[in-house]
């Protein structure tokens, strides 16, 4: 078993498959950003080995993220490898969705378990321009199928940006209403590249208060906590409000999980500075032993959390989203 020196227990790996990506969201991708040459990209058969050895030291979940997953050629063939690994209990994946009506079959059948779906407004034009290109339509008829299929829950992730999308707050609440999906609003984070201020942050108290002003006082939602969201529900609603601030809130203190980037760097949390690279070892005759010591120093080296947002700290994420993995 893991465990940082904070005592938390970290059994959860975000792997990125790619930093390339479909769409070019505002708070994600910069129009400048160079990707990430294919060589250095993880091979699934790397990817596939630092799992094995990572379940070896208790991990238990794994989260494929990009750039967009579903843009890497044969991707259902790494979900499929990843799902045979014994120790592995949830396979799940982040994704735009754009791909998602093409490849939802095979992800069943490869043996995905839950998918994350980033949509930033319902309004076909607005989520356009946030994305720079994208079809909500695509994206909407993915999703329904994914849920006919079995794929559940399906989470819905949207990024509340003040003078962006903030005007749909009540809209994506109402959503869950008729719905059976779980809409999670993320406080706007500073990346690279994204142009943040502390202004275009919406925090979650402010959310929650204009949801309950609309639709009445929030029912809490009681699930074994895997996540940073705190759930609710609309009385009455099929589906699940979520809300992770992970700005005002600071949602660092059960944080149980590493990130691995798609050029194989390891990374003990989202804004950290610190990065341990396991290609390299990969590639120059690292035995799993090696690799285990690896993930045990970004384990230890995990701070307790982030101070964006706090007594003035204007740091951000020191990459663009896309590189880092969602």
């Amino acid at each position: 078993m893991l465990k940082d020196g904070f005592s938390r227990t970290i059994d959860y790996m975000r792997i990125s498959v790619t930093d390339r990506c479909n769409l070019r969201c505002i708070y994600c991708m910069p129009h400048d950003i160079k990707p990430v040459e294919f060589k250095n990209i993880l091979t699934y058969e790397e990817i596939i080995r630092i799992v094995r050895v990572s379940v070896k030291l208790g991990v238990r979940k794994i989260r494929l993220t990009g750039g967009e997953p579903l843009a890497r050629k044969n991707i259902q063939y790494l979900v499929k490898r990843l799902k045979e690994i014994e120790g592995i209990e949830e396979l799940s994946m982040t994704t735009n969705g754009i791909l998602l009506k093409r490849y939802a079959h095979e992800l069943k059948e490869a043996g995905l378990d839950r998918l994350n779906i980033s949509i930033d407004s319902l309004d076909k034009d607005k989520y356009r321009e946030i994305t720079r290109g994208g079809s909500l339509e695509r994206v909407l008829q993915g999703m329904e199928l994914a849920h006919s299929l079995g794929i559940s829950p399906i989470k819905v992730n949207t990024v509340i940006i003040r003078g962006v999308n903030d005007s749909e707050i009540e809209g994506f609440a109402g959503f869950t209403l008729e719905n059976p999906y779980h809409v999670r609003f993320i406080e706007f984070m500073p990346g690279k590249g994204n142009h943040w201020s502390k202004e275009d942050v919406v925090g979650i108290e402010e959310i929650k208060d204009r949801i309950q002003e609309r639709f009445g006082v929030l029912e809490p939602v009681k699930r074994k906590k895997t996540g940073p969201s705190e759930d609710f529900r609309i009385k009455g609603a099929q589906g699940i409000v979520g809300f992770i601030g992970a700005v005002t809130h600071g949602f660092c203190k059960s944080c149980n999980r590493l990130r691995l980037t798609a050029d194989g760097m390891l990374r003990p949390c989202l804004f950290s500075k610190s990065m341990i690279d396991l290609r390299s070892p990969l590639r120059n005759g690292a035995t799993d032993e090696d690799i285990e010591r690896l993930l045990q120093c970004a384990v230890d080296i995990k701070p307790q959390g982030h101070t964006i947002g706090v007594d003035d700290d204007r740091g951000s994420i020191d990459l663009p989203m896309s590189k880092i993995g969602g």
